[in-house]
């Protein structure tokens, strides 16, 4: 085939891009007009915190199992779990031993990986399964006869995380990765279980006088610059351009009923929208 015929074959846009630089921001903005294709728009990503819910053993994480079960025939979800402490102890050491960025995130992953494994055992029973990376092309399938899917919260980067403005410890870990999850299949709802109502203007566990707030948009909080985050900063700067997921949503895990609400699409917890998209008074 010709190479006229086959420019003729292509779209405008696509001549550009063949022909101009994709550095080139006249023809960045020129890929936005395109809308954006939600692949499961009708599934929940629902990330279980590591050190708020894995790491309470029995306790913690059953309630939350349950809560799962009971709603796996009214609702299609994505679990992603949390690495919790245990990351935090092998990150120390790792710190301690001069490694960089990306071997921190690669021991990171291997512990959010055992906790996903650990959470596909206690679902067995139902027929969950836990899908490695290479595997997420069959989300739809496993979504549309079983009801849910397991994955590793933390993004797939590993030795390529790139480094923070500050200190060592990797910038995109479990929440990230659930949050990047979600935007690229367009799901309907971002929700995280936590071991605290949602945001506060500090840790309530270490401030009883800290003030809850129920909503708020992510270019305000970002400006606030709170030193305790219900969520990784890197989430918030992620939402500010954000194609599909317009906001996230944060629920208390050890209260049984409030994912439940969360899917029900209640206004449980904190909600943090997307200030420039809805509006700063939304």
């Amino acid at each position: 085939m010709s190479n006229a015929v086959q420019n003729s074959m292509l779209t405008d846009l696509g001549r550009r891009l063949i022909g101009g630089s994709m550095n080139d921001e006249a023809l960045m903005r020129a890929t936005e007009d395109t809308p954006n294709l939600a692949l499961v728009p009708w599934a929940n990503v629902v990330k279980i915190g590591g050190q708020s819910i894995m790491d309470r053993g029995r306790a913690g994480l059953m309630p939350v199992v349950n809560e799962i079960v009971a709603n796996l025939g009214r609702h299609r979800m994505i679990l992603g779990t949390g690495a919790g402490t245990r990351a935090r102890h092998v990150y120390s050491l790792a710190i301690d031993l001069g490694l960089p960025v990306g071997v921190l995130t690669v021991l990171g992953t291997a512990v959010a990986w055992q906790n996903a494994q650990m959470l596909q055992y206690l679902l067995a029973s139902h027929g969950i399964a836990f899908l490695e990376p290479e595997g997420f092309p069959s989300i739809p399938h496993y979504l549309m006869e079983r009801g849910a899917v397991i994955c590793i919260g933390m993004p797939p980067y590993k030795l390529w995380e790139p480094n923070p403005e500050i200190g060592s410890i990797p910038p995109q870990r479990t929440d990230t990765g659930c949050f990047l999850l979600a935007e690229v299949l367009g799901a309907r709802k971002m929700i995280y279980v936590k071991d605290e109502d949602g945001l506060y203007t500090d840790d309530p566990k270490k401030n009883p006088r800290a003030e809850f707030i129920p909503r708020i948009g992510a270019r305000e909080l970002l400006k606030r610059d709170l030193n305790d985050l219900v969520v990784e900063r890197a989430v918030l700067e992620m939402m500010c351009n954000a194609r599909q997921i317009k906001e996230i949503q944060f629920v208390n895990g050890l209260k049984p009923g409030q994912l439940t609400a969360a899917l029900d699409g209640e206004p449980v917890g904190t909600i943090i929208y997307n200030d420039l998209e809805t509006g700063a008074g939304a």
